[in-house]
């Protein structure tokens, strides 16, 4: 505080998990929501804060997730990457401004007679139905189902649900978004892999765009990937989406390393594939408490 004003703000979340640790994130499950300051002396401050919390309840780190490359001298991983889509004044504009090969990809899955709806909690459980089977293939624990449907009715005018449909009315993918002051963000979303020949992520993805555009955004964030990967190429190929560096620093005791809960760490790979070998009811069932310690 300086006299009334308020210098600086840090959110922090505690994860106490029997599986992983104790540790301290900023923001759980999004990309973003670190620290927010207007000088150093708030800066540095915040930062000693933090690292006293962490002491006194014996984490070992403190994560702070950021678009930008703010904290230096921190630890940092700089493996996700996301992209940005500028967004004209109509879906028409943005067409046009695809090369034709995208466009051609687009209306692949339409000329299959493909569709999708837009909406709120009335298409969770068709979203869910796709989302939880797609975890369990890759081998990652799911957020329960009362966990999109807390956002969607916490934050009904900026949190959308998107899914597209074979033309038998199967659903054959799910999109979940929200969206914040100017820029929509796409942080889940999946396809069946049986309807991959048809390419419905094309169209799918193509039809949240229009969403964005309707709903007056200007700016469209893909979500965050790992810079090569498939889903990395995916994104890029969206003719005018700009590659930006995510930044995830660390507080950490002194000669500690950046810890590694993900599913490319060696150590994991044995779990991960004996995930996806679960029953579908029971991946459904002891995954949510597993996720829910997860950062």
């Amino acid at each position: 505080m300086d006299g009334d004003d308020v210098c600086g703000l840090l959110p922090l979340v505690f994860n106490n998990s029997k599986l992983f640790g104790k540790s301290i994130i900023s923001i759980p499950f999004v990309n973003y929501g670190g620290m927010l300051y207007s000088n150093v002396e708030a800066e540095t401050a915040l930062l000693n804060e933090a690292e006293k919390i962490r002491v006194n309840v014996n984490a070992g780190s403190v994560e702070l997730r950021s678009s930008d490359n703010i904290h230096e001298g921190l630890p940092v991983k700089t493996q996700k990457v996301t992209f940005y889509l500028d967004l004209p004044e109509n879906d028409e504009i943005l067409f046009k401004s695809f090369k034709a090969k995208l466009r051609s990809q687009i209306r692949r899955p339409i000329k299959e007679e493909m569709y999708t709806k837009k909406g709120g909690v009335e298409l969770l459980d068709d979203f869910y139905y796709v989302f939880c089977r797609n975890m369990k293939q890759l081998g990652t624990p799911v957020y329960s189902k009362d966990f999109f449907r807390a956002i969607l009715q916490f934050l009904p005018q900026n949190s959308s649900i998107l899914n597209i449909y074979s033309k038998e009315g199967h659903v054959a993918g799910g999109a979940f978004v929200i969206g914040y002051r100017e820029r929509m963000e796409i942080p889940w979303a999946s396809t069946l892999s049986k309807y991959n020949r048809f390419s419905p992520n094309m169209l799918m993805y193509w039809d949240v765009l229009r969403l964005a555009i309707s709903k007056k955004y200007k700016q469209f964030d893909f979500g965050r990937c790992s810079r090569d990967s498939g889903t990395y190429r995916f994104k890029k190929q969206w003719r005018g989406a700009t590659e930006h560096q995510l930044y995830w620093y660390y507080i950490l005791p002194r000669g500690a390393e950046m810890p590694q809960i993900n599913p490319d760490n060696p150590k994991y790979r044995l779990v991960i594939n004996a995930w996806k070998k679960l029953p579908l009811f029971v991946a459904n069932s002891i995954g949510p408490l597993i996720v829910r310690n997860l950062p």
